[in-house]
């Protein structure tokens, strides 16, 4: 079956967004965006009507619940939204011949490695944000083998809420900023996670083989605090940057201090190069500039 008409839940997220901007450039695909108030991934109960009516060939869901500390706190929230819905999805899936493709995360990882994660590595997350997540991906993919999990980190974008933004704005407010230099991973463009995401379905629809979980990041390894100085060389700013470790910034959900995802798998699959993710923060910028 070749895919076509392809529904995207999420669609004001980072990759949601991202999506969209590359889908107006495919007119050979029928695309569905929808957002919170029309798939609202917190009632379950709702998904199977409105996946009939639209009636598409493959579910991109890009929508999660994202808040890790928050998520400490409003257990059953994140675990409805990352884990329940990310299970019935996969199910309806199955039950309409949809391919359905989710996102994770490198948090289900619990960060004590000293090499990159493959996507087979045990899981074992340190925070309930992590768990919710690893319990989406093991709930859709026994339900549903069929299903993809392409899990990503640090993801970034000139869209929405993230880490390149904040910094930007944190830096021309203030004249110095710590920023935490202890943890280790792969910083994502969402563009790029999109344009791989589209060579998915591109794999698929010519008859190869794309199950199972997958890793996509930007190539390249950074603590935040060199992903922080990236952005202030790029953007320009003069703002000082102190580099702390996690101790001194605590917060609510304990973070992995390696987080580094290996997407040979991937590359492999798609035949496709992954940027640096220093040249892709330079073309983000350059958006948001």
């Amino acid at each position: 079956m070749v895919l076509k008409k392809i529904l995207v839940t999420g669609a004001n997220g980072q990759l949601g967004w991202e999506l969209s901007q590359l889908a107006a450039k495919q007119p050979a695909y029928d695309f569905t965006f929808v957002d919170r108030t029309q798939l609202d991934l917190s009632k379950p109960a709702t998904f199977e009507a409105i996946i009939t009516q639209l009636s598409p060939d493959i579910i991109i869901n890009t929508a999660a619940y994202t808040a890790v500390d928050k998520a400490e706190t409003e257990k059953e929230l994140a675990n409805t939204v990352n884990a329940i819905a990310v299970h019935t999805l996969a199910s309806i899936a199955k039950q309409k011949n949809i391919r359905f493709i989710t996102y994770s995360t490198d948090y289900v990882f619990d960060g004590q490695s000293t090499i990159p994660y493959l996507p087979e590595t045990k899981i074992d997350p340190i925070n309930f944000y992590g768990f919710s997540k690893a319990s989406g991906e093991q709930l859709a993919l026994h339900e549903n083998p069929a299903t993809i999990v392409i899990r990503t980190s640090w993801v970034f974008s000139s869209h929405g809420n993230n880490f390149v933004k904040t910094m930007i704005r944190l830096m021309k407010e203030k004249t110095e900023l710590k920023v935490v230099g202890d943890q280790l991973g792969r910083p994502t463009y969402a563009r790029d996670l999109a344009q791989a995401t589209f060579a998915m379905i591109e794999a698929i629809n010519t008859g190869k083989k794309i199950e199972g979980i997958y890793h996509f990041a930007n190539k390249g390894e950074a603590t935040w605090y060199d992903f922080a100085a990236k952005i202030k060389a790029y953007a320009g700013l003069s703002c000082n940057l102190i580099s702390i470790t996690t101790a001194e910034f605590p917060t609510p959900a304990a973070r992995p201090s390696y987080s580094v995802l290996d997407t040979t798998k991937l590359e492999n699959d798609l035949g496709i190069d992954i940027p640096n993710w220093e040249t892709a923060l330079k073309e983000c910028i350059q958006i948001l500039s």
